[in-house]
């Protein structure tokens, strides 16, 4: 049986009808039939990519994306994977707006939303704030439709928020899904999602977070490690506990980032601020005190610099399941020691010898979103796949 026809037959038995004409904010939103099925489509997106075959399920359409925080990677995968399906990206850029002059946000969610498909927003800066945006423009888009201003309704995409990365979590686990040969093949490998040390600070803790609850969901046994003060969400922590207790995983936390990496299967090391920090500048922003901001940025880096020991080595490397062969993940950019900064999140050595890794973890993300808005808009996705592999259309025509 061909790969493309075991990704159709993974998503027969699951239900995962509620993600029609629907959202994709959080993961912790979606069942695990539901994510189940957002892995096989992406599989099978990439799949027919690679076979040359167009998977454009619209002639016309547009998606729009606001970036609220600056982006490389989610950017450019947003506009990939809705090229993939055939819409056209329009970026909204506040400064160009009404936005700068008081439009509100449901003005401007319906404004965007005529001939628009799908909205994707990154805004993860301040801890709440990001979530209560796009509920309201989530909320906005839907009143417009029932009250018949718009002829159907956009759907929304989290490119990330203060709690949750849900596209770089769903790359993440695609990448391991194929690296390991199958979704069942992740249950019991244990994974270290651990802090490392960055000059930098306010980091979202989104990416943590993201991977805390949604690894445990497929049996995966994750150890979370980092200095004591910062701590991630609680309710997020909590959810990461019940995810285990329900797959029958472990869950565990540590302040030493050598235990968590001793014998894992996986080592994700990536900086991210406190979670008491963080709320610390939300309040500080809100009340638009400059000079305290300055001030808790210069408490943090100090404290930042306490942990600089927290830093993937080959040392700890040695200490994994497979050494040098374990996986080593980061959503990048990485604050390489030496390269891009005098003491960082990992040796260069280390970094250079996980590169091709690492970037392929990073491909994964445009499927991911192709995905998520496929499964949002294809009333019959399993049909439409096999639909999109009949008409065997060349995506690049050569003579």
């Amino acid at each position: 049986m061909s790969k493309f026809r075991t990704y159709l037959d993974q998503l027969s038995g699951l239900d995962f009808s509620n993600m029609y004409e629907n959202d994709f904010l959080h993961t912790w939103d979606k069942t695990t039939d539901e994510l189940r099925a957002l892995y096989a489509v992406a599989n099978a997106l990439r799949d027919l990519r690679e076979r040359n075959i167009s998977t454009r399920i619209f002639d016309s359409g547009l998606a729009v994306s606001l970036f609220r925080d600056n982006s490389t990677r989610t950017r450019f995968s947003f506009s990939s994977g809705t090229n993939l399906l055939g819409m056209q990206l329009q970026d909204l850029d506040e400064g160009k707006s009404q936005i700068a002059h008081g439009e509100t946000v449901r003005e401007t969610a319906t404004m965007i939303s005529f001939m628009s498909d799908v909205i994707g927003i990154r805004d993860d800066k301040y801890i709440g704030a990001g979530d209560a945006y796009m509920k309201e423009v989530s909320e906005s888009v839907a009143q417009a439709y029932a009250d018949g201003v718009l002829d159907h309704r956009p759907t929304l995409v989290s490119l990330q928020s203060d709690s949750d990365h849900p596209t770089q979590s769903s790359a993440d686990l695609l990448y391991l899904i194929n690296e390991f040969g199958g979704l069942e093949n992740l249950r019991g490998k244990k994974v270290a999602v651990t802090w490392a040390y960055s000059p930098s600070y306010g980091k979202p803790l989104s990416c943590p977070q993201s991977l805390i609850s949604l690894l445990p969901r497929f049996g995966m046994n994750v150890t979370l490690a980092h200095p004591e003060g910062y701590d991630l969400m609680p309710e997020l922590v909590e959810k990461a506990k019940v995810y285990s207790t329900e797959s029958g995983a472990t869950f565990a936390q540590t302040n030493s980032m050598a235990e968590a990496f001793e014998g894992a299967d996986i080592v994700i090391p990536k900086s991210w601020a406190s979670y008491a920090a963080m709320e610390r500048r939300t309040k500080l922003y809100a009340q638009g005190d400059d000079a305290g901001i300055n001030a808790l940025e210069q408490e943090l880096l100090a404290q930042n610099a306490t942990h600089q020991d927290w830093c993937s080595t080959q040392e700890l490397m040695a200490t994994t399941a497979k050494g040098d062969d374990t996986i080593f993940m980061h959503p990048l950019p990485a604050d390489i020691s030496g390269v891009s900064c005098e003491h960082g999140e990992v040796m260069a050595d280390v970094f250079d010898l996980h590169r091709d890794g690492m970037y392929k973890e990073a491909s994964y993300k445009p499927y991911a979103i192709a995905a998520m808005v496929f499964l949002q808009k294809a009333k019959d996705p399993a049909a439409t796949l096999a639909a999109l592999e009949g008409a065997a259309k060349p995506r690049w025509h050569q003579a």
